[in-house]
């Protein structure tokens, strides 16, 4: 209680709330839900620290300004009081003093509301609307990618396999939201031949929204999942804002993994679905998964390609085989997709191997998570051969009033592909994941970590020469 109360009060409390404010990228609504359930202020800053940016140290300096100013009106009335007891000096100063942290916290979110409504947004809107209009002019190929999971790996997927025979652009990162889209609209030369979008999806209408701007002559959609139902609050609504994308393009030119099985009900007549056994009429075969990468044939007729992508897991198959078919619809050669799928690496944190030791292998998958991805996690885990095996998660977030269930199943997947070791991260949903564990009879050592951190920095000591560690998902500071 008094470390809580001190770490109140701290010095660095200006950084801290800084640093809560960049996190949730200055969205007022999380940060005072953040700032309102965090009991130690002092662990805010455990795991990172403040990006200096120019509005970072601007609010920074306001902050710290502000409450000092505070602080002194405080001492000031205090003081006031020894000369004047019965004006309530001493009760207002003492408020001052004690609640200065508190007011500040709340102070600083007001210009953000002011500066939303009477400046970012205007400037926003025109952007926006700007791009519109750059998109409808364009005369070549716009791909949307959209879905729950796996949007910036099959965008990445597309792009690095289309560039080997057409003058390609595609969002960066996952920019993937309309401002963003406005922003990569600007950068644009004109002569492209194909731009790739990917679409975010955070509440229901945003989907049809972003299409409605970008006008999409094709989309991908990767799949459904529980994800982001703190909005959605329903998985079917998710589904629907999805797959309204559906209404931007010819159904023969909507493309959709067919091993989501949330997906499935919502397929409309028309529309081309790919798989590990097949894409856009080529069937698949001889699929081998290794630490390297993954490799198959694809044959259609009497045409036939032998690929082998870096992309890790029996999972990647299918978006693999469907970017290798579109960019033969495209026009690209076999020669040009074949040195096209060669050149796909695992993106960042998104089942991205390492050795953290010699001979002792990491798979990192942090990136976000959802079900979906738990499963193809824990399929490659249990297909991947070594030593002793590692499984590393704290758990899943977005998952709103399913969230027991779902870590229920998740425990159930981790278990069923037998690894060694189990280690939770500390979290609310951590006996979720364990009753799943139980209910599977996972037989297995399982060790609850407290402090995730010191456990990720120290792995190497943790893991010895044939070890296989699978470290699926991140909690963002924001979450509990």
């Amino acid at each position: 209680m008094i470390r809580e109360l001190l770490s109140f009060y701290s010095w660095r409390m200006p950084t801290v709330l800084a640093y809560m404010l960049q996190n949730t990228e200055y969205h007022p609504g999380t940060y005072l839900a953040w700032f309102w359930r965090t009991t130690r202020f002092d662990k805010v800053l455990y795991r990172r620290e403040l990006v200096p940016t120019k509005a970072a140290r601007l609010l920074q300096l306001a902050l710290r300004v502000g409450m000092l100013l505070q602080i002194a009106a405080g001492v000031g009335l205090v003081v006031w009081w020894r000369h004047d007891a019965a004006s309530g000096g001493l009760a207002f100063g003492l408020a001052l003093l004690l609640a200065y942290p508190i007011v500040w916290a709340h102070l600083v979110v007001v210009p953000l509301f002011l500066g939303r409504w009477l400046i970012v947004q205007p400037r926003q809107r025109q952007a926006i609307e700007t791009s519109g209009k750059i998109f409808a002019a364009f005369k070549g190929e716009k791909i949307a990618v959209t879905g729950s999971y796996g949007k910036t790996s099959m965008k990445e997927l597309l792009y690095t396999v289309l560039s080997e025979g057409k003058k390609v652009a595609a969002t960066p990162g996952n920019k993937n939201v309309s401002i963003s889209h406005a922003t990569f609209a600007r950068q644009l030369d004109g002569d492209e031949d194909i731009l790739i979008i990917e679409y975010g999806e955070g509440e229901p209408g945003d989907v049809a929204r972003f299409a409605g701007i970008t006008k999409p002559t094709r989309a991908v959609i990767t799949g459904v999942a529980p994800v982001h139902l703190d909005r959605y609050k329903t998985l079917e609504r998710a589904a629907v804002d999805i797959f309204s994308v559906s209404n931007a393009a010819k159904p023969e030119h909507i493309y959709v993994n067919g091993e989501s099985p949330d997906a499935l009900p919502y397929v409309q007549p028309g529309q081309q679905l790919y798989s590990q056994k097949n894409a856009l009429g080529w069937k698949v075969s001889g699929v081998k998964v290794g630490l390297d990468g993954t490799q198959f044939v694809m044959q259609k007729g009497q045409e036939k390609m032998a690929l082998h992508s870096g992309l890790l897991g029996r999972h990647q198959v299918g978006p693999v085989a469907f970017a290798a078919a579109l960019a033969s619809e495209l026009g690209l050669t076999h020669k040009q997709i074949q040195a096209g799928i060669s050149k796909t690496v695992p993106y960042e944190h998104r089942m991205q191997p390492y050795q953290v030791v010699p001979g002792a292998w990491v798979i990192d998958d942090t990136y976000n998570g959802n079900i979906e991805g738990i499963r193809a996690g824990t399929r490659l885990l249990q297909e991947l051969s070594a030593k002793r095996k590692i499984y590393v998660t704290p758990g899943l977030v977005d998952q709103g009033p399913e969230s027991a269930a779902i870590h229920k199943e998740m425990g159930q997947l981790i278990a069923v592909a037998e690894p060694d070791v189990v280690v939770l991260m500390q979290h609310t949903v951590t006996a979720d994941i364990q009753r799943g564990l139980e209910a599977a009879e996972y037989a297995g050592k399982v060790i609850i970590e407290t402090d995730p951190v010191s456990f990720y920095t120290n792995l190497n000591l943790f893991v010895a020469t044939g070890d296989l560690v699978l470290m699926q998902n991140d909690w963002p500071d924001n979450y509990h």
